[in-house]
């Protein structure tokens, strides 16, 4: 039986005297994709950016297991994994010292897969590289090898398949969908049509933006 594990109840934003979403309700189920569409500048990645407390631009509230984020807060970000725009990636560290990083504050994570997971998203040869010599395409690869590693039940990924070619999508259609099948949740916001991830709830803040829509 699924679970609630995100709910969101009347969310507003506005930016730049612009409403960019008012009264946004919906909540996200254990073993569930939700996929947010819209148009450039309806607020995709503002709203992904609040999801992952990133942004504090909002009124309305958000309950992670039915318990307020900000009463949740140190749970909720340690089951959350987010995967932005900018990939988090320290140019000093080689892409193997970046994931000892990040496998350092989840001690729950096994270090022993790093390389694994470097192999997965097509990084086999660069794990000693210093990232500053890598391109910015290599660096959301190191950034997207945390999805290989990571135990976080729900994922937030905006655009997680830019710079990615066809058999890396399919590669990581494949891994949202094991994700899935253990009970996991996906929130997303991608131009891919997506094939092999099993059923994908859609919400489209443009319509969420039209009168009585």
């Amino acid at each position: 039986m699924s679970e609630v594990l995100l709910r969101v109840e009347k969310l507003f934003c506005e930016r730049d005297d612009r409403v960019l979403f008012d009264g946004l309700s919906f909540s996200v189920d254990s073993g569930e994709i939700v996929q947010i569409e819209g148009a450039n500048g309806s607020g995709k990645t503002t709203l992904l950016r609040i999801l992952s407390g990133l942004s504090r631009n909002y009124e309305g509230d958000i309950f992670w297991r039915e318990e307020p984020v900000e009463q949740a807060r140190d749970r909720y970000c340690r089951e959350l994994l987010y995967f932005g725009h900018q990939p988090g990636v320290k140019a000093l560290l080689s892409a193997e010292e970046n994931l000892r990083w990040y496998c350092a504050l989840s001690p729950s994570l096994d270090p022993s897969r790093i390389r694994a997971a470097l192999a997965e998203v097509g990084l086999s040869g660069f794990e000693d590289v210093p990232c500053h010599t890598l391109s910015a395409g290599q660096h959301r690869r190191v950034s997207l090898a945390r999805l290989y590693l990571s135990d976080a039940p729900l994922w937030i990924l905006d655009e997680p398949f830019t710079a990615i070619d066809k058999r890396g999508v399919a590669a990581k259609e494949a891994l949202i969908g094991r994700h899935i099948a253990r009970g996991g949740s996906v929130i997303l916001t991608t131009h891919q049509d997506l094939q092999g991830s099993g059923a994908v709830r859609r919400i489209n803040l443009d319509k969420q933006m039209e009168p009585n829509g």
